[in-house]
């Protein structure tokens, strides 16, 4: 017993050792190299504070499965410092437990410092604080804005030593980030823009954590800061490093892109994503991070200016962290792909040579006889048949094959062998019967009784100091006559509510793209005293642009008929009573008289409260909204973000239906549920769903590859293990079914061996069809979570139709 205690201490003494030991991280123009190895590198961007903590541990896992070895992030320093010298990293804030669960499940870190990160968040991260600041001009060689940038990127370094989480301290941070994107706006500020980079990047230098810094879109970045690339497509675009000894890094492969309320979503495809990355690598490319891997939740009102509350929703973890495929497992196939190729692409030397007029070979020869190779087709037209070291090959149009050993297809960027799933929203608990509602109705404020006055129009941030998204407006004149005239109200954003002796009159709101728009509508006097109040509200501050300090908000004219209210006496009222009683929480909710709940009605600007009861299971959980207007939602005093439900697309969509609850916000049962409508939305309409991938779809033909994971030979490379070529026998395209987690393959919807019709979203059997092929499948596949059928005349026994090219395609329920 104490020699089994003693090994036992001397095994957690010795791991502990071992998490502890430094890492030399440097780079050269091949890679970053840690240990002395050097690198290949895919990363995946997931924030801390857009999911919650509980949820963090299952994000870095899946990301780790989907071949993942860096998990990147921004640092939101709006967040750490709300008020000047108040810091807050509890919860979802606790970037240092971010880092250390990273640590834990063995993966390295980069974390962009900024502290401007844009990132679609309100301000781009900056604390409204800032603004009052005298004299300060943002992201500019201006001392105010220096000293405070310093402050706090220092401050945050000088955290992350302390934790030992640098990897020169045997931490997992591996890189870091200074500025965000600046090269966008440097020439506006003339020559301070320069001076700002040059001091920048001596001022992160100069912290000595001991791992590179990088800044991204910035072809000026001094040595030794790596310039890198952001965008979609920077196989293509990237001009390169800016000094011959620096490697090639892509900072943000955006996997989808930002939502805004009113404009219809950016799909974009799995084969496009690995075409570029593929690109990438193949030009000599040695780090890729997709931005999102993981996008989560704008919660509360931490969206900028327009965005959706859901953030990059078609990343390969979707919102709720549920993988989405294809994109998960073709990009997961594409890393193990690359990796095969690793010492060829990281020692040998790169030979590029044309296949056609738009093909090329990408060749990557070592000296012991290692060679990869990257056949090309940019032919976005069109499929094309290449001669390759004497072998012919098909490439799918605007696609690349990877041959690890210069003679076999691993992956084909354009061939999705992996499944596709279904997201299915299935309705739980509804909200349609009147006795599960109560009221509040918001108080129009009355001109007399405001406390703060002013002889003109005041701007709407300066003004509410981003502690809300509301600013009253109201003032008072007297009218001789009882009748109609023309309101005109012109505003700088984002939305208005006009209301007239405290009847509303009409409402009216900008967009992502212009966010300015004027309010016209004929409204009814009284003969005598007149009271106009008018609600301004934003949705989100700006997150990006050069002089952000001085954007605008808010009402700029006011007409009625042909008088104008503008050096005026104004009286205004920051926020809603609702949020200052903060009625949202169960304590506030107390402060306030609640009604019954009336029928609908033409009422705006109500709260409204009920209580629920969490759903069973552990599927994740979402407030469909459809039938509300625009407003803000709370669970259990938490916000869960703006909905703006009412925004259509040109398409006559809803931006945004469903709003994520996350299970840690909820209790088994009486959740407290709150609702600030700013419209006329029917509460009665609401239900509180759950979200599970109900479907998964596979389809291959013969031209497919099969999956990566046939070449079985192991090589070792640093302190990494990665495949080489040594293939099994018999490797042939397989379809691959797999269903979430706690869920198996309860029905096969549809199975064809032969030439299958369409494709997993529609298909039917074609002119070629096994009769049993679903029989076959069903043996196979029910009950199991996960099953491979490959395509195969062996497998299913006979061939339906020789001289055929075989394909399969299997449709399964989850249950």
């Amino acid at each position: 017993m104490l020699m089994r205690r003693w090994c036992c201490w001397l095994i957690l003494v010795v791991g502990s050792m071992a998490a502890a030991i430094e890492r030399n991280v440097s780079y050269d123009a091949t890679s970053l190299i840690i240990n002395g190895q050097h690198k290949i590198l895919f990363s995946g961007s997931i924030h801390y504070p857009r999911s919650p903590h509980q949820m963090w541990p299952s994000l870095i896992e899946k990301a780790k499965q989907g071949g993942i070895d860096v998990i990147q992030t921004y640092v939101f320093w709006n967040l750490h410092e709300p008020k000047q010298g108040q810091y807050d990293f509890s919860g979802r804030n606790d970037i240092i437990g971010f880092i250390k669960q990273i640590q834990s499940q063995g993966l390295y870190a980069c974390i962009r410092i900024g502290p401007f990160i844009e990132s679609e968040w309100t301000y781009g991260g900056l604390p409204f604080w800032l603004h009052d600041v005298p004299g300060i001009v943002f992201r500019s060689d201006n001392e105010p804005f220096k000293y405070h940038m310093q402050k706090f990127v220092t401050m945050i370094v000088n955290m992350m030593k302390s934790e030992n989480l640098y990897a020169s301290q045997g931490g997992p941070i591996i890189l870091s980030q200074i500025e965000n994107e600046y090269q966008t706006v440097e020439a506006a500020f003339y020559e301070r823009g320069p001076r700002y980079v040059q001091w920048a990047a001596k001022m992160a230098v100069g912290l000595q954590t001991g791992v590179p810094w990088v800044m991204c879109k910035q072809d000026d970045a001094p040595d030794p800061v790596i310039n890198a690339c952001n965008g979609m497509r920077c196989g293509e675009t990237f001009k390169g490093p800016n000094s011959p000894n620096k490697p090639s890094i892509w900072t943000e492969n955006w996997t989808s892109f930002y939502e805004v309320y009113g404009d219809e979503p950016y799909m974009r495809s799995a084969n496009d994503i690995a075409y570029q990355v593929a690109l990438f690598i193949a030009k000599k490319g040695s780090y890729v991070n997709y931005y999102m891997y993981h996008g989560g939740t704008n919660f509360g009102r931490t969206g900028s200016a327009f965005i959706l509350t859901s953030y990059y929703d078609q990343a390969p973890l979707d919102e709720y962290g549920l993988i989405r495929e294809p994109k998960w497992s073709h990009l997961k196939e594409l890393h193990a792909a690359i990796k095969l190729c690793s010492k060829p692409l990281l020692t040998g030397a790169q030979k590029i040579f044309p296949l056609g007029e738009l093909q090329q070979a990408y060749v990557f020869e070592g000296n012991s006889g290692e060679c990869a190779a990257f056949l090309v087709n940019n032919d976005s037209r069109k499929d094309s048949t290449v001669l390759f070291q004497h072998i012919s090959y098909e490439l799918p149009t605007k696609s690349i094959s990877i041959l690890p050993d210069c003679k076999t297809v691993a992956f084909n960027t354009y061939k999705v062998s992996t499944q596709y799933n279904t997201r299915t929203m299935t309705p739980g608990q509804s909200f349609d019967s009147v006795e599960r509602w109560e009221e509040y109705r918001e108080a129009i404020p009355d001109f007399g009784k405001t406390s703060l006055t002013a002889e003109t129009l005041l701007e709407h941030w300066n003004t509410t100091k981003d502690e809300t998204d509301y600013l009253w407006y109201t003032f008072r004149f007297q009218h001789n006559s009882s009748d109609t005239q023309l309101l005109n109200v012109q505003s700088r954003g984002h939305v208005l509510h006009a209301f007239v002796n405290g009847e509303f009159t009409g409402s009216a709101h900008g967009s992502h793209d212009n966010s300015s728009f004027t309010l016209e509508n004929t409204i009814h006097l009284k003969n005598g005293t007149n009271d106009v109040a008018l609600l301004s509200a934003t949705v989100g501050l700006p997150d990006s642009g050069a002089y952000l300090e001085r954007r605008v908000a808010g009402i700029h004219r006011v007409r009625i008929q042909n008088k104008y209210f503008i050096n005026y006496n104004w009286g205004y009222q920051v926020g809603l009573i609702g949020e200052t009683l903060q009625i949202y929480t169960n304590s506030g909710s107390n402060k306030v008289e609640w009604s019954k709940f009336r029928s609908p009605s033409h009422q705006r600007l109500t709260w409204y409260k009920s209580v629920f009861n969490a759903p069973a299971g552990e599927d994740p959980v979402a407030l469909n909204l459809n039938s509300m207007g625009k407003g803000e939602a709370w669970i259990n005093g938490q916000s869960i973000g703006r909905y703006w439900v009412s925004f259509r697309t040109y398409k006559g969509n809803s931006s945004q239906t469903w709003y994520n609850i996350p299970r840690p916000f909820l209790k088994p049962t009486g959740n407290l549920l709150i609702l600030l409508e700013e419209e006329e939305g029917n509460p009665l309409g609401i239900t509180i769903d759950t979200i599970a991938i109900s479907k998964v779809c596979g389809h291959v033909t013969n031209s497919h590859p099969p999956p990566v994971r046939s070449w079985v030979a192991q090589n070792q490379i640093g302190d990494t293990k990665i495949n080489m070529p040594g293939r099994r026998p018999g490797r042939r395209p397989k379809v691959q079914l797999n269903c979430s987690q706690g869920k198996n393959i309860s029905k096969i919807l549809f199975a064809s061996f032969g030439n299958p019709e369409g494709d997993c979203d529609s298909y039917a059997t074609g002119s070629c069809h096994l009769s049993n092929s679903r029989a076959i499948v069903e043996k196979a596949c029910i009950g199991k979570k996960k099953c491979y059928i490959p395509n195969s005349n062996r497998y299913f026994g006979v061939d339906p139709c020789p001289d055929i090219p075989k394909a399969l395609l299997i449709d399964a329920q989850c249950t």
